[in-house]
């Protein structure tokens, strides 16, 4: 194959941990390769090595016949280079024109060209099909317009090579679907498109090819994707056969636990109500904007409610803050972990302990570390997190393990009923497996789960009964033996 990108025999090595081991592969103009992986299989260090964030300890980048070596992100961008990541490198306070043609401004004399800056960027808006004043903040924009400007940026810095890291994870089923669009409009261009995500549905809707990482190194490079099925892909993934990928385990109920009364507040537009029992997993499901995320602050206290009653194991309980959640036994895995969950320049044992740490300290100063160590290695060993040490910091860890190093927290507190946000979001399926068996695991410890997914097969595959959201109401609700696609979706369209 005639490949326009090559990786050959790339290595990178961290303290204590070697992220890539001697890796190569190609792709070629004109199709789109596929990386597929668990967290932490090295597939973003390959693409920051290729973005110039990295630079490799060992082995070359060759494009086009050309050897290249960034030392910087500038280079790989002079090299026709864009990376489109997971969180988007965009500055929120700049217009969209002035982020489209960042480093590129056009002047008149000294002077910037704002006249032209504008049009250059509308005429690019335009070929993405969008309807986007370039005079508006980044900040104003939703999170698929946001994409559209990344996109646009790489194609204004004359980008051959686009490399796509998790680009759905945060966009509605109208959003993805024109983002397909888009990336099939640049194959036909003839740009050489490298796509990473976890969704394998993407995978066979989008790529000519797919590379498999496991544990930094190249697995299998498949060149067509004929005869390739899901279990062929998670089987190299993840080194073992995995069959069921949610293994739900049914259980018996308990008593009601947790109920919500007449909720109402910012996000909520009508007053909302809803109870689960010990033992039970309650999966919300709704489009985007359709209140989830906003229902599981408010009732956390995390963005304060106008009005309504929760109700703990019988008893009303008085929730302004996040504190008084934790202290009624309630406890949140936002959705974006990497803002609202994690501190990321600080230990992974210091995160799994900054709730509970005033469990450990003696005579009102001073921190008992040799507790607070070893509860952070019983739950690095209990929830199988990937780590070189407890010291290592969160930052560097891969998304599934910061979750379950999230998890971790709560389980070090005495709470009983968890509201997980998008617990899987950009997580790989072996990860995904994983917190899945947590969750039925403290459901069959008597605690409730409640937990919001944009995902159909999750939360019809995971969930004893679905609660539905739509335009900041519940809607309805579905048994887990009468779930099916049609009934939920046709429940979170909005009417007329």
């Amino acid at each position: 194959m005639n490949c326009f990108l090559e990786f050959q025999n790339i290595t990178k090595t961290f303290p204590g941990v070697k992220a890539l081991d001697n890796v190569s592969l190609g792709a070629s103009k004109g199709a789109v390769h596929g990386l597929v992986g668990e967290n932490g299989a090295g597939k973003s260090t390959l693409l920051k090595i290729l973005s110039g964030a990295y630079t490799p300890s060992e082995g070359k980048i060759v494009i086009n016949g050309e050897t290249k070596l960034f030392s910087k992100t500038r280079d790989a961008i002079e090299a026709g280079v864009a990376i489109i990541y997971q969180e988007l490198n965009l500055v929120p306070e700049m217009t969209v024109a002035e982020n489209m043609l960042l480093g590129k401004w056009p002047r008149r004399g000294v002077f910037l060209d704002r006249q032209a800056l504008r049009e250059r960027a509308r005429v690019q808006i335009r070929e993405l099909m969008e309807d986007i004043d370039p005079d508006t903040k980044v900040k104003d924009l939703p999170i698929g317009q946001r994409q559209m400007v990344e996109i646009g940026k790489a194609l204004l810095h004359d980008a051959w090579i686009i490399a796509f890291d998790e680009p759905t994870s945060s966009l509605s089923r109208k959003e993805t679907e024109h983002l397909f669009r888009i990336i099939r409009d640049l194959r036909a261009r003839g740009k050489a498109i490298l796509y990473v995500s976890h969704r394998m549905e993407e995978i066979f809707l989008l790529c000519d090819a797919v590379t498999v990482f496991r544990d930094g190194r190249k697995i299998e490079t498949f060149e067509t994707m004929e005869g390739i099925t899901d279990n062929i892909l998670i089987q190299r993934m993840v080194g073992r056969e995995i069959t069921d990928m949610y293994g739900y385990r049914p259980r018996e109920k308990g008593a009601p636990l947790f109920e919500v009364n007449d909720l109402q507040g910012p996000g909520i537009r009508e007053k909302s109500s809803l109870s689960a029992a010990r033992g039970e997993i309650v999966g919300f499901f709704g489009l985007s904007g359709s209140g989830r995320t906003e229902l599981m602050k408010n009732i956390f206290g995390a963005i304060e409610k106008r009005c309504g009653e929760i109700i703990v194991d019988g008893k009303p309980v008085a929730v302004k803050n996040p504190f008084s959640a934790i202290d009624h036994g309630l406890c949140l895995c936002p959705e974006d972990r990497k803002y609202e969950g994690i501190i990321a320049v600080r230990s992974l044992s210091e995160n799994i302990n900054i709730s509970s740490r005033r469990h450990f300290v003696r005579l009102g100063f001073f921190l008992n570390k040799k507790c607070e160590q070893e509860g952070a290695d019983r739950f690095i060993e209990k929830l199988h997190i990937r780590t070189p040490s407890r010291d290592q910091f969160i930052g560097n860890l891969s998304g599934g393990n910061q979750q379950k190093a999230i998890l971790a927290r709560w389980l070090s507190e005495k709470v009983d009923v968890f509201l997980l946000d998008e617990p899987t979001r950009g997580i790989d399926v072996g990860s995904k497996y994983e917190i899945y068996q947590i969750m039925y695991g403290l459901a069959e410890e008597g605690k409730t789960v409640i937990f919001a997914s944009s995902s159909l097969p999750e939360v019809m595959s995971v969930a004893d009964r679905v609660v539905v959201m739509c335009g900041g109401t519940i809607v309805g609700e579905v048994d887990r033996k009468d779930v099916s696609e049609e009934t939920l979706l046709s429940m979170a369209l909005p009417k007329g």
